[in-house]
């Protein structure tokens, strides 16, 4: 008889799935590629030929509008320190089309989903545009101050009391530095250029001095540009005896257009988070 010896049965060995390991990222792995987005920001800024235009047409328009004003109003006494801060209305509004093209120009020529795929933290990127924003703002501010300086001492004017200079050279640098990150604020909220410059320069051009006209002034005085125009303190001229009792001081106009530009740059940056790269 032939006995037939089975080999004992075994069960296949178990083999645990592999998981894959997807790649994390902390916030300090954020904040050390913040310097390297800062400077692909500048070189991004630097190299836009419309930012080196706005400097020149700010340098060109400050002096000229000290030397005109100089050179043409001879009705009153006007003295450097007076003239050469006039100009720095038309350098915010250049500044807030240099912030606003500092985030447009990216989402319209298509450069910003590289951009956001090279560095996916988001907060990254509007931190460093608001750096960049700001560095502009202060850049044409000094620059055109400095030109209409210029243009009111080629325009024969005296120095006057320069005392109060540097006061308002520093309130004027925080308008131009405010205009230039609120004009990022509407660009990251409309994103598109033309649309974003032709709103804000007929809002703050056109229907804030409509408005001006017809509100109450304790009403008017709360709109973002007649804030920040009561930041140079040279509007006392042009307004009512009514406008002038109840006139912000220029700390509580900071804090007023400071604000307007805080929730600008606010919704741009949800909205950077919510949209679509496209």
């Amino acid at each position: 008889m032939t006995t037939t010896i089975s080999a004992p049965r075994t069960s296949p060995a178990t083999v645990a799935p592999i998981q894959p390991q997807l790649p994390t990222r902390s916030r300090t792995d954020d904040l050390k590629a913040l310097p390297t987005v800062l400077k692909s920001e500048w070189i991004k800024l630097s190299s836009l030929r419309s930012n080196r235009a706005i400097l020149a047409l700010t340098v060109i328009v400050g002096g000229f509008v000290s030397w005109a004003v100089a050179t043409l109003i001879t009705d009153e006494v006007l003295v450097v320190s007076q003239v050469y801060v006039y100009s720095t209305v038309l350098t915010a509004v250049f500044a807030a089309v240099a912030g606003i093209l500092l985030f447009t120009s990216e989402a319209q020529h298509g450069t910003l989903g590289a951009a956001l795929t090279a560095q996916p933290a988001r907060w990254v990127i509007a931190v460093a545009k608001t750096v960049m924003a700001a560095a502009v703002g202060l850049v044409l501010g000094a620059g055109g101050m400095a030109a209409a300086f210029l243009g009111a001492v080629v325009g024969g004017l005296g120095m006057g009391d320069t005392s109060t200079m540097t006061a308002t050279t520093i309130w004027a640098l925080l308008f131009t530095t405010l205009a230039a990150l609120f004009g990022l604020g509407v660009g990251m909220i409309v994103r598109h250029g033309s649309g974003a410059i032709s709103g804000l320069l007929v809002w703050w051009l056109v229907v804030e001095n409509l408005l001006a006209l017809f509100l109450p002034a304790q009403v008017a005085r709360f709109l973002p540009f007649f804030a920040g125009n009561g930041l140079l303190g040279i509007d006392a001229d042009t307004l009512t005896a009514e406008a002038i009792a109840v006139a912000l001081t220029r700390p509580e106009n900071a804090l007023l257009f400071g604000g307007y530009t805080a929730v600008a740059l606010v919704i741009g940056a949800l909205l950077l988070y919510r949209r679509d790269t496209n």
